[in-house]
């Protein structure tokens, strides 16, 4: 049980493991203090531990709150300060260095990392210890500034016929802003490379069968008023905000995992730090339960991927902190590139 009074700091017993907890009595959104903050994610703690067990977790920080003003930054290398109970995975980043990221696999350690003014956990796309191979290909459907959300609705519908035509299940999920993810769980036999280029594959389907509402292009000036399929986010070092994760914005929402049923029906508006917990205590089952066991080859995609190569299309820009990768057109936006 905790104890404080007028502030003083917190030592809460989680499972067995005393977390300290310094200012519970802080604003980190308006209205909500650090200590709902961690209420919330010991509440969500069972699902969110399925999904991101043993997955290499980056921590984005808000030690002074979710403000306008407020700086906040992205934390991957795990401190040496970190209690024992916290333990980190090693991983290679792109540019072959080393380096210990948190691996979640107790809920005393997410309370750590809220203790640290953690807001978003955001989880690798690999499990240890075969951190070198992705099990998940994922897709971050980015509406453009005009788009509904009736927009994003149809091509997560969509992306989800095609992953269905080529064998493979996926799974979807709130982002905590407007747009959606889905993710494909895949059996980890393939590398980065090869998930990025399925999903740019994928993407291309999707472009093909409604280009009215579906754009691939990486350059913002060619969008227009359609959604962007993130290809990128399956680029090696890249990591999506973990399922049931708040998110750094006043109203507190969280990247809700949904059956593909309740896409129609959801208003992301809704789902909330102050709604999720009482949804998730009323669920039989969790809408994510079953993604591990159901990974899926990933060799129908890179047939794809190998088919739009024979036919011409050439491989798509990489994120600009990244190397230059093989095959890749110039990083210029086309406007000035033209000129």
């Amino acid at each position: 049980m905790p104890s404080t009074t007028n502030g003083k700091p917190l030592q809460i017993d989680v499972d067995g493991t005393t977390v300290r907890l310094t200012s519970p009595e802080k604003q980190v959104f308006p209205g909500v203090t650090k200590r709902e903050v961690l209420d919330y994610y010991l509440a969500v703690g069972g699902p969110m531990l399925e999904q991101v067990a043993g997955r290499p977790t980056a921590l984005e920080r808000w030690p002074d709150g979710v403000t306008v003003e407020s700086e906040h930054f992205f934390q991957k290398h795990l401190p040496k300060s970190a209690p024992e109970y916290v333990h980190g995975l090693e991983v290679a980043c792109p540019s072959g260095r080393p380096g210990t990221l948190l691996g979640p696999s107790t809920r005393a350690a997410i309370a750590w990392a809220v203790q640290m003014g953690t807001i978003t956990f955001h989880a690798g796309p690999v499990t240890a210890p075969d951190v070198a191979h992705p099990d998940q290909l994922r897709i971050d459907l980015d509406p453009s500034p005009v788009n509904s959300f009736d927009d994003v609705r149809r091509v997560a519908h969509a992306c989800r016929q095609v992953a269905g035509e080529w064998g493979m299940d996926s799974f979807v999920k709130t982002t905590g802003s407007r747009g959606l993810h889905v993710f494909i769980p895949i059996l980890p036999q393939w590398t980065f490379i090869d998930v990025r280029h399925a999903a740019i594959a994928l993407g291309r389907e999707l472009e093909r069968r409604d280009p009215d509402h579906v754009t691939m292009s990486w350059w913002k000036e060619e969008r227009g008023d359609r959604v962007f399929v993130d290809f990128n986010q399956n680029a090696q070092d890249r990591m999506m905000a973990a399922a049931y994760s708040l998110r750094a914005h006043p109203t507190a929402p969280v990247s809700l995992p949904i059956e593909w049923g309740d896409v129609d029906a959801i208003d992301p508006r809704d789902v909330t730090l102050r709604t999720v917990p009482t949804l998730v205590a009323e669920r039989s089952v969790d809408p994510w339960s079953g993604i591990r066991a159901a990974a899926a080859d990933l060799a129908p995609a890179m047939e794809a991927w190998d088919r739009d190569v024979a036919a011409g299309l050439p491989e798509l820009p990489y994120p600009p902190e990244f190397p230059k990768m093989p095959g890749e057109p110039p990083r210029v936006q086309p406007s000035r590139r033209r000129g």
